[in-house]
């Protein structure tokens, strides 16, 4: 690499490449011990991609002569990562039914890249600290979490003869049971005297387990219900 007073030494690129480095991996490390699709060497190459992006957006506006018509925007590259991260991270989301996973593995993969643009201009002390708050956030909020209120929604589809139990009186039901309803869906097959309720419902995630198998107990006790599906 060609020195001159105002450009960046090898010791600088080295360093700010290593701590990107160490920086991917710490993060990458959480998401892997948990078997996410973006782990370990995904977070790592992330973070150190947008490192290089930085230092290679710092040395062009650096190294480019004073005077001249074309002065190079050091924040341009690093905005094109930003952008283009946004795709690999949609990659870890995947939709089941009513479940939607890889949300937080997909703002990691993000995270690690506004990591590594700060390591990558040179800003240790915010990159450190970006770190410390990744890793508290992945390792001690998911405790939190499972002691605060938290709703769940799912999906109730119930088959039954065409003259039984109408839309509403199965909403009431749901209800007792402490169920929120919170939509319904009616479709009506003529050829086989039948008909399917589609329910879409709130309830507490702690209690959603036990809520699930007393509905199902509760209503195939009614006359005329043929099928009950949860998503």
């Amino acid at each position: 690499m060609v020195q001159t007073m105002n450009s960046l030494t090898t010791s600088d690129v080295v360093l700010r490449v290593m701590a990107a480095t160490v920086a991917g991996a710490i993060v990458g490390l959480e998401r892997e011990s948990h078997g996410r699709p973006a782990g370990l060497r995904t977070t790592t190459l992330a973070c150190v991609a947008s490192c290089l992006a930085m230092i290679i957006s710092e040395h062009l506006f650096l190294t480019t002569p004073p005077g001249t018509t074309w002065r190079p925007d050091p924040a341009r590259l690093g905005a094109g990562i930003l952008t283009g991260i946004g795709f690999l991270g949609a990659g870890t989301i995947i939709r089941q039914s009513n479940l939607v996973i890889g949300v937080t593995t997909a703002a990691s993969l993000w995270f690690v890249t506004v990591i590594g643009l700060a390591l990558g201009a040179g800003m240790y002390i915010l990159g450190t600290l970006a770190v410390g708050v990744a890793v508290v956030i992945l390792l001690f909020l998911p405790t939190l979490e499972k002691v605060l209120p938290n709703d769940w929604y799912a999906t109730l589809t119930v088959t039954l003869g065409i003259d039984a139990l109408s839309e509403e009186q199965l909403a009431e039901r749901l209800q007792a049971l402490g169920l929120q309803v919170k939509r319904t869906e009616l479709a009506y097959d003529l050829v086989a005297q039948q008909k399917t309720i589609v329910c879409d419902v709130k309830l507490d995630k702690k209690t959603e387990p036990q809520k699930r198998r007393r509905t199902v107990e509760e209503l195939r006790l009614i006359p005329g219900i043929q099928q009950i599906r949860w998503n």
